[in-house]
């Protein structure tokens, strides 16, 4: 009876494969005839039931049989999913005649494309760009800049310190007084880069980017300024701009200046951008301070310099009328395909 039971799944088991066309039919007779409830398995499980001079043959041919429906199912396995396989590489075989599909292409952020276009224009009026650390000294960002301990100035800057004499640059200066201690005049650098201050609003980020500008030489003077930054204003916001000084105060620079721009939307009209001033204020600026050019081992008797500092996230917003500064930072793609 043993002998004709095998007989019986031997047969149906090659008539279940030969009926099988897919590797999930294949996987099902497999389980159907090895799985833990399969037909191999119940008559091994069987085998206790058997006279005992039966048990050893027919465990034997069992085992034969199993091994044999494991070689027979892994075969046709492999045959299925083959022919599946060439059927999905058929299905997708691409049509050459269609048109390509272009993958999205990135663009600049657009607070690179304005930091590059500002460092291109005082290349192009010959100043070299100069770089420092972001981890600065409070020597360099402060004293040596005039700004002392006690000074009131530093109440205008929230700064975040690293520790008692380290600290985050609050601005890019302290690479102006690295290069003047690095080299004797004439200097004409640009210094762009990242700061750091403890304020956050709509106009105010805790982290933005500056571009400050030095120019240190024998008679130097507030008009070799002006011309300059009139000619940066032509560049930046079109042929039409002018710009205006006002009386301001920095600890660094004597005298000092706040520099408007003619609002370039308006006309100097008066607009909501320009809050009906007609005009948009974009850097300040001034002469050196004497004791910064002592500072750094210049002699003020020979020598005199300006300097000015912008912030490039100002020039941004005001170049394309964004209202909030913080839109810069989220990377919202519907904000930034707007400068592609």
């Amino acid at each position: 009876m043993a002998n004709l039971r095998i007989d019986r799944i031997r047969a149906a088991a090659a008539a279940d494969l030969q009926a099988a066309t897919t590797s999930a039919e294949a996987e099902t007779v497999r389980v159907k005839y090895l799985g833990r409830q399969g037909e191999i398995t119940q008559l091994l499980r069987s085998l206790a039931s058997l006279p005992a001079a039966e048990r050893p043959e027919v465990g034997r041919q069992a085992n034969e049989l199993k091994v044999e429906i494991d070689r027979l199912v892994g075969e046709k396995l492999a045959l299925t999913r083959a022919a599946e396989r060439r059927r999905e590489l058929e299905a997708e075989r691409p049509d050459l005649t269609l048109p390509g599909r272009r993958p999205p292409l990135g663009a600049l952020h657009p607070l690179t494309r304005v930091d590059d276009e500002i460092v291109e224009i005082f290349i192009g009026l010959g100043f070299a760009v100069a770089e420092g650390p972001e981890v600065e000294s409070e020597y360099n960002n402060f004293e040596a800049l005039n700004i002392p301990r006690d000074h009131p100035a530093r109440d205008m800057q929230d700064t975040f310190y690293l520790s008692e004499d380290t600290l985050l640059r609050t601005h890019t200066s302290p690479v102006q007084i690295r290069t003047m201690q690095a080299q004797r005049p004439p200097v004409r650098v640009i210094c762009p880069g990242k700061v750091y201050r403890r304020d956050a609003d709509i106009t105010h980020s805790p982290m933005f980017h500056q571009v400050e500008g030095l120019a240190v030489d024998r008679d130097i003077s507030m008009g070799d300024l002006k011309g300059t930054l009139e000619l940066f204003a032509r560049e930046m916001f079109g042929a039409r701009s002018r710009i205006r000084f006002r009386p301001s105060f920095f600890p660094f620079t004597e005298p000092s200046a706040e520099v408007d721009v003619l609002c370039f939307l308006c006309g100097g009209g008066g607009c909501r951008v320009c809050k009906q001033s007609g005009w948009l204020e974009i850097l300040g600026s001034g002469m050196v301070h004497p004791q910064v050019l002592r500072n750094v081992g210049y002699d003020p008797e020979e020598v005199t310099g300006w300097a000015f500092g912008m912030g490039v996230e100002r020039v941004a917003m005001l170049k394309y009328g964004v209202d909030d500064i913080r839109l810069f930072f989220e990377n919202d793609l519907r904000f930034l395909h707007q400068f592609a």
